[in-house]
C-alpha cells in the first residue's frame, strides 16, 4: 500500500503510578481538549498532520515528570480499512449535532435578550463552535452545515443589535464626479458601526470636506435631498460582495490607493467575514470601546476617524490623510 495516500498517526502510550489519579486525571483531560482518540487505556490516538500534534511530546514529558512512562510513536496503517478505521475515530457528527440542536433553541429566545446577553450568548457559542472545530481532523457534511449555522446566528443578533442592515444589491457601480458630490448632506443608520464609521470616515477626508452628516432612527426618513449609505435603497449600499465602503471607493475612482484598498480589506472582513488583516481585531477592539464611552454618533466619529487616520498612514507607509 502506498504510504503517501494515507495519513501517518501519532500514539502516545502512557504509563502512571497506581498513585497518581490526579496526574492521570489531569493528562486525560488535555488528551480530550486535544482532540485525541482513546484506542485503550492508556493509548491514544492523534492525526500527524493536526496542528496540536506537537503538544503530544509535552504531555509524554509531562508524564516521565509524574513517574510514570510514555512512548510517543508513529503509525502507519496496514491498509485502506484500518485508514479508514483509525478515521471513523474522530467523526465529530454527534458533537456537531449537539451543537446545532443547542444552537437551534437560543435562537429561539433571541427575541427577548438585551444587547449584553445577546453578545455573551454569541461569545457562547462561537467559543464552542471553534473549539469542535479545532479538533475536527476530517470535516465533513455536517461540519459545513454547523458553520453556515454559526455565521447565520451570528448575522441574526447582528441584525437585532443593528437594524436595517443591507442587503446586497446586484448590478453595477456607477463612477461618480467627486465635484458633484461636495458639501452635501449623507445619511446613514445611527448607532455606527464599522461599515458606515468607515463610509463616513471616508466621505470627510476623500471626497467631500464639507460633508454633513444625518444619522437616522429608521432609514425610511431620509430626506430626499441627503446622499443615504449603508442601508436598504441609499445612494451608496452594499453591491455584490462590496460592502459599502468598497462601493464608495470604486464610485469615486480610489480603489487604486493602496492604503484605502487595504483599509477596505479590514472593514469588509469585519463587516461579513472572509480574511482578516491582523490589525482587525485591534481596531474592532478600540471601536467597541468608542462605541461604549460616547452614545453620539459625531463624537464617536471623530474619535473613529483618528484611529482610521493611523491605520491609513500605517497601511500607506505613513503617508497622512
Amino acid at each position: 500500500m502506498d504510504s503517501s495516500l494515507t495519513p501517518s498517526w501519532l500514539l502516545l502510550i502512557v504509563s502512571l503510578p497506581t498513585g497518581g489519579a490526579t496526574a492521570r486525571m489531569r493528562i486525560w483531560r488535555k488528551l480530550k481538549i486535544l482532540g485525541c482518540a482513546a484506542l485503550r487505556d492508556g493509548a491514544y490516538l492523534l492525526p500527524a498532520h493536526a496542528g496540536q500534534a506537537s503538544q503530544l511530546a509535552d504531555l509524554a514529558a509531562e508524564t516521565n515528570e509524574e513517574g510514570g512512562q510514555a512512548w510517543l510513536l508513529r503509525v502507519q496503517p496496514q491498509d485502506k480499512d484500518e485508514s479508514a478505521a483509525f478515521q471513523a475515530l474522530f467523526d465529530r457528527s454527534a458533537d456537531y449535532d449537539g451543537w446545532l440542536a443547542e444552537l437551534a433553541q437560543a435562537r429561539q429566545t433571541l427575541d427577548a435578550l438585551n444587547v449584553a446577553e445577546l453578545n455573551r450568548l454569541l461569545r457562547r457559542f462561537e467559543r464552542s463552535y471553534q473549539a469542535l472545530r479545532q479538533i475536527d481532523f476530517f470535516p465533513s457534511e455536517t461540519s459545513l452545515r454547523a458553520q453556515t449555522q454559526q455565521r447565520d446566528f451570528a448575522n441574526a443578533i447582528e441584525s437585532l443589535q443593528s437594524p436595517g442592515e443591507p442587503r446586497a444589491a446586484e448590478g453595477g457601480i456607477a463612477r461618480r464626479d467627486p465635484m458633484r458630490h461636495q458639501g452635501r448632506l449623507w445619511a446613514t443608520r445611527r448607532h455606527i458601526w464599522v461599515d458606515r464609521v468607515a463610509c463616513a470616515w471616508l466621505i470627510q477626508r476623500f471626497i467631500d470636506p464639507s460633508a454633513r452628516f444625518l444619522w437616522l432612527e429608521n432609514p425610511a426618513e431620509c430626506p430626499a435631498d441627503a446622499l443615504g449609505f449603508d442601508f436598504d435603497g441609499a445612494t451608496f449600499t452594499h453591491v455584490g460582495d462590496r460592502v459599502s465602503f468598497e462601493v464608495l471607493l470604486a464610485s469615486f475612482g480610489l480603489e487604486e490607493n493602496r492604503g484605502l484598498a487595504r483599509l477596505a480589506a479590514l472593514v469588509h472582513a469585519l463587516d461579513v467575514g472572509g480574511a482578516a488583516p491582523p490589525e482587525a481585531a485591534g481596531f474592532e477592539a478600540m471601536l467597541a470601546g468608542a462605541r461604549k464611552r460616547w452614545s453620539d454618533d459625531d463624537t464617536l466619529l471623530a474619535e473613529a476617524g483618528a484611529m482610521l487616520d493611523s491605520l491609513y498612514a500605517h497601511f500607506s507607509g505613513g503617508r497622512k490623510a
